[in-house]
């Protein structure tokens, strides 16, 4: 069952990602994609930590539709992050 959209938390500048909230039938999944992750989808690199925000929302429907991927082939536990790194991209 795909993960539904959610919330926007931002980029996290410790973590080198940016953050964000998906529903699994009402339940929040918390999401996250690196900086370089992020960049290879957009095409670019050294993406500006307050242009990330937009970058995110021009990539949302791909992001997001991987995380849900990811979310599925992921074993379930409670507490579970789903983390979208650059070897995610290639499948």
């Amino acid at each position: 069952m795909p993960l539904m959209r959610h919330k926007i938390i931002g980029h996290d500048l410790e973590r080198l990602a940016f953050r964000f909230t998906m529903l699994n039938d009402g339940e929040v999944v918390q999401c996250q994609i690196s900086d370089a992750a992020m960049d290879e989808l957009a095409g670019m690199q050294g993406t500006e930590s307050s242009a990330r925000q937009a970058q995110f929302l021009s990539l949302r429907e791909t992001i997001e539709r991987i995380a849900s991927d990811l979310y599925d082939e992921a074993p379930r536990f409670h507490g579970y992050v789903v983390r979208i790194f650059m070897r995610h991209l290639a499948k």
